[in-house]
C-alpha cells in the first residue's frame, strides 16, 4: 500500500495529541507501519499544534511535506488556511467551524479573516465543515471536539467502526469512554 498522510491541525488544548494517539493506535492495529511526529509549536499557550500521522506498508519518515496529505484534520478554521497547501490534490480537509483567535487578533494587531473556509472552496479545496464544539457539547463534554472530528474521518475509511469505537474504549480513560463514543457517532452521523 502506497504511503497515506493525514495531518492533525489545531491550537494547544484541543486534544489533537489525543486523536492522532488513537488515530496511530488503530491504524497499527490494522497491520500498517505507522509513523506519528508530535510539533507541538505554542501549544501551552494556545499556539498552533500540528501531528503527522503517516501509514502504509513502510513508513520511513514521519514528516509530510507541501502536497502530500491526504487529509487534514482541523480544529479550528483558520488552522484549515494555515496548513492547507499541504494538501494533495483530491486531498480532503475536515474542520471544525469554530473561530479561535490567535493572539495578534486577540491584541487588536490583525483580524481574523472573514470566510476564510469560502475561500479555500472557491479555490477547489474538498472542505467538509462541521460544528464539533456544538456535537462535543451534545455529547456531554465540549473538550470531545477531536473525537468528533475524529468521527467525521472515520467516515471516509475503509476500517469498520467498530474497530474505531474499540480503539476509544482501549485508549481513553474509564470515565470519558461514554461521552468519547457519544462524540465519535455524532461526528460519524453528521
Amino acid at each position: 500500500m502506497q504511503t497515506k498522510n493525514i495531518m492533525i491541525v489545531g491550537v494547544g488544548g484541543q486534544g489533537s495529541l489525543l486523536a492522532s494517539k488513537l488515530l496511530g493506535a488503530l491504524l497499527t492495529e490494522e497491520g500498517y507501519d505507522v509513523k506519528v511526529s508530535e510539533v507541538h509549536g505554542m501549544s501551552q499557550r494556545g499556539g498552533s499544534v500540528v501531528t503527522y500521522v503517516r501509514y502504509g506498508d513502510k513508513v520511513y519518515s514521519p514528516v509530510i511535506s507541501a502536497g502530500e496529505a491526504d487529509y487534514i484534520i482541523s480544529f479550528e478554521k483558520l488552522e484549515a488556511a494555515r496548513h492547507a497547501a499541504c494538501l494533495k490534490e483530491g486531498g480532503k480537509i475536515i474542520v471544525n467551524s469554530q473561530q479561535i483567535d490567535p493572539m495578534p487578533v486577540i491584541t487588536g494587531a490583525f483580524e481574523y479573516p472573514v470566510n476564510v473556509l469560502d475561500e479555500l472552496k472557491a479555490k477547489g479545496v474538498f472542505v467538509d465543515d462541521i460544528d464539533a464544539l456544538d456535537m462535543a457539547r451534545q455529547a456531554g463534554n465540549a473538550k470531545s471536539v477531536n473525537i468528533v472530528l475524529m468521527g467525521r474521518l472515520a467516515k471516509y475509511f475503509d476500517i469498520e467502526k467498530e474497530k474505531w469505537i474499540e480503539t476509544i474504549r482501549k485508549n481513553v480513560k474509564p470515565q470519558f469512554i461514554d461521552i468519547n463514543l457519544k462524540a465519535f457517532d455524532l461526528g460519524y452521523n453528521s
